[in-house]
């Protein structure tokens, strides 16, 4: 039984009545019909336990269900990833839109999120080193990786400068959840990741596809105290 429908009525230009609207308006419904309709339209079941909560969150948050077919991740990536998470661990992001993304209310505390990019030596940093800001930003990380979850959605450089990081010695996170988006090295980066020698848990999308939304997707699935259930 569909509920939480709301007809608006409204006069149009030449002051007839237009058409009403016939939608869902209430957001527990919305999430409720959204998550059963994708369960309804793939079997879930075959993944681990701990990556289902990740591809229904990702499914619904690009109405895509080829996303599967490329979603790689380490065993028990997201057991290790939400314990930390549940724990208070700092989240780190490569943009602001990223943090943007992540619910909040999922957290423990909501200042877990931090976000370097926006610091005002780092287009300087950036030009010293011949590199972009959002790969200078990670020089900032040293002091909170350490058992931290890594969110990167945005540049492959980040990705790429995270893994040189771990290969020189940086401490070491809980988890990485890699998914730079785009053309150029996104691919490459990616493909780095999972073929890193360290035993750092990972989730990422193989190909071009990724993004703000998919990495904080993946975290608030992970935060999430419940996941949706078929009924």
């Amino acid at each position: 039984m569909i509920t939480g429908i709301i007809t608006i009525t409204t006069m149009n230009e030449k002051g007839g009545w237009a058409m009403p609207y016939d939608y869902i308006h209430e957001p527990d419904e919305i999430y409720r019909q959204s998550f059963a309709t994708i369960r309804q339209e793939i079997d879930l079941t075959k993944l681990p336990a701990d990556i289902e909560p990740v591809a229904l969150r990702l499914i619904h948050t690009t109405g895509d269900f080829s996303l599967l077919e490329n979603l790689t991740f380490s065993q028990e990536a997201g057991l290790i990833g939400k314990s930390a998470l549940s724990g208070g661990c700092t989240i780190l992001t490569d943009v602001e839109m990223v943090g943007a993304g992540i619910t909040r209310r999922f957290l423990p505390t909501p200042d877990q999120v931090m976000c370097t990019l926006n610091d005002p030596d780092i287009p300087t940093l950036a030009k010293e080193k011949s590199t972009t800001r959002s790969a200078a930003a990670l020089d900032y990380w040293f002091d909170h990786l350490e058992g931290a979850v890594v969110a990167i959605g945005n540049a492959p450089t980040a990705l790429f400068r995270l893994l040189e990081m771990l290969d020189e010695g940086a401490p070491e996170p809980a988890l990485i959840i890699g998914m730079p988006v785009g053309f150029v090295g996104a691919v490459e980066s990616k493909e780095a990741l999972i073929a890193h020698g360290s035993d750092i848990p990972y989730i990422t999308i193989r190909g071009r596809r990724g993004g703000s939304a998919l990495a904080a997707a993946t975290v608030n699935a992970l935060a999430a105290k419940t996941t949706p259930q078929p009924e």
